[in-house]
């Protein structure tokens, strides 16, 4: 009996010191790590919502500050340009936040309404999922229906046809009827460039990058435009014309568009070549 308690002692012993105890260290580090990383969020949650309550009780003292100092660095001219991009900036971002926010919250709504008249499953968790996820623009909503159906599915998968058919009808609503509406045409951008900022953006920034992409892109793009319309102003050149050709012909006359300068006969023979060119298009 003695040697059967010592041969079986030294298993356990062994099962322990080798088996159960790095899986219990393993264990304590990763709860302990999970703990940490918790903590350090809400942290930083606590001390953003602490910054952005002061930053807008302070926001008028802030604006008139930044206004002294534009002003005092910068002639009267280079300010009102910097002031006129910053406006730019404010109203991109804030109008594309705010009304992608909203716009979201009551196609959260109606997903939980419709959801829950047709009895499916998790209808809180989810129109949370598609509310959320609708604020990445164009590629939210499918991000948002993939893991819900995969969740309707398992229940009943005739619920995720209807689901999927649902949430279809819901997006067709949102592009073309309440989005505009409350959107508009804030952003300026057509869908390749919505498409191909979101793709670079992701790529750089991960989800931040989806959802901030689209205003960012928006306002490197209208700061591009404003600055490419100003050169054609100083340079005299039309800037909006019916189409492409119309304004290659505008800029194929000097006379018209420079009414004082000498046409020389080298300015006859280039525009009689590109009027040649021109109808042949």
């Amino acid at each position: 009996v003695s040697d059967l308690i010592d041969h079986y002692s030294t298993d356990l012993e062994n099962f322990l010191n080798k088996t159960m105890m790095p899986q219990i260290n393993a264990i304590v580090k990763t709860v302990s790590l999970s703990m940490l990383s918790f903590a350090k969020a809400v942290w930083n949650l606590v001390i953003g919502l602490i910054i952005s309550i002061y930053l807008l009780a302070s926001k008028e003292r802030f604006v008139s500050q930044g206004k002294k100092l534009l002003y005092a660095f910068w002639d009267t001219r280079q300010a009102n340009v910097i002031m006129e991009d910053f406006r730019l900036i404010d109203s991109t971002f804030g109008g594309f936040i705010s009304g992608k926010i909203l716009d979201s919250a009551i196609i959260g709504v109606l997903c939980f309404v419709v959801v829950s008249i047709m009895k499916m499953p998790y209808p809180m968790l989810i129109s949370v999922i598609v509310g959320v996820t609708n604020i990445i623009p164009f590629f939210g909503p499918f991000i948002g229906a993939v893991p819900c159906a995969l969740l309707i599915l398992m229940v009943n998968p005739m619920q995720c046809l209807y689901f999927i058919i649902f949430i279809w009808i819901l997006q067709q609503f949102d592009g073309n009827f309440l989005g505009p509406k409350i959107l508009g045409d804030s952003t300026g951008l057509s869908g390749f460039w919505i498409i191909f900022s979101i793709t670079i953006f992701s790529g750089l920034m991960g989800v931040p990058g989806m959802i901030l992409g689209v205003p960012i892109f928006a306002v490197f793009y209208a700061l591009i435009k404003r600055y490419v319309n100003r050169s054609l102003q100083k340079k005299a050149c039309p800037i909006k014309q019916k189409s492409t050709r119309h304004w290659i012909m505008s800029m194929s006359r000097p006379a018209a568009l420079f009414p004082n300068r000498k046409i020389s006969p080298q300015d006859i023979a280039r525009n009689s070549f590109r009027s040649g060119i021109l109808k042949k298009i």
